[in-house]
């Protein structure tokens, strides 16, 4: 297969920098823009992402479409997705990235084989694409399909065996990160309330405990934003 267009579903912040990435590297990449905000469409433009007029012409046109979705709603995306590929009879390579359970993403998978498209699990770790450290896992037997967006500036990583395994490792590693940077915080806010937060920091400044508290505090900022994510 030769991956000359790539679909991005949706353009937030990393299916944004995604499509950069992919531009960057002389990929056409398209999304639909239909029922988005000023901030999709703004951040499309900005990655030189082109709108189509719907999922349709995005099915049609594109050889990969990327899901990158907020989890609660990649079953639905997938739905609509799939309904388009059946009206259109579309053949291109569906893989679904987001931060979904195995079980989960064994359901999507079915309801895009079942429409007569291609499927691959894909779980992106990392900072968004712009960024040092992104990298995406595939698995399934689309996988290699998607291992060719290594020639347009995406780092891919091909783990063996079935779909569901890129969703296994992508949430075992987020229930390692986010779980740690939740305890952290309760017990911070524990400490605090008790009175005891000085001693606690003059403590953790000790030994291997004070790169636990200094990734904690690195991390929390950032964690507010996108706690919305791991809902569903």
């Amino acid at each position: 297969m030769t991956v000359r267009t790539v679909g991005i579903l949706s353009p937030g912040e990393m299916g944004s920098s995604i499509g950069y990435v992919l531009h960057q590297h002389g990929a056409r990449v398209v999304t639909c823009l239909a029922g988005r905000g000023q901030g999709s469409h703004e951040r499309a433009q900005q990655a030189s992402i082109e709108d189509l007029p719907d999922l349709e012409a995005l099915v049609q046109q594109a050889d990969i479409i990327l899901s990158i979705v907020p989890p609660a709603v990649a079953g639905a995306v997938a739905d609509q997705v799939a309904a388009a590929i059946r009206a259109t009879h579309a053949d291109m390579l569906y893989a679904d990235c987001n931060a979904v359970a195995p079980s989960t993403v064994h359901g999507i998978a079915q309801t895009i084989t079942d429409a007569g498209a291609r499927f691959s699990d894909a779980g992106i770790i990392g900072p968004p694409a712009t960024r040092p450290g992104n990298r995406i896992f595939a698995s399934g037997t689309g996988a290699q399909d998607l291992a060719q967006l290594r020639e347009q500036g995406l780092d891919i990583r091909v783990l063996p065996g079935e779909v569901g395994q890129a969703s296994g490792l992508k949430m075992c590693y987020a229930a390692l990160t986010k779980g740690l940077q939740a305890l952290g915080t309760e017990l911070l806010v524990a400490a605090q309330l008790m009175g005891v937060d000085d001693a606690l920091r003059q403590e953790q400044n000790q030994g291997d405990i004070a790169q636990i508290r200094a990734y904690i505090e690195r991390a929390l900022p950032s964690m507010l934003p996108k706690a919305y994510r791991w809902i569903g």
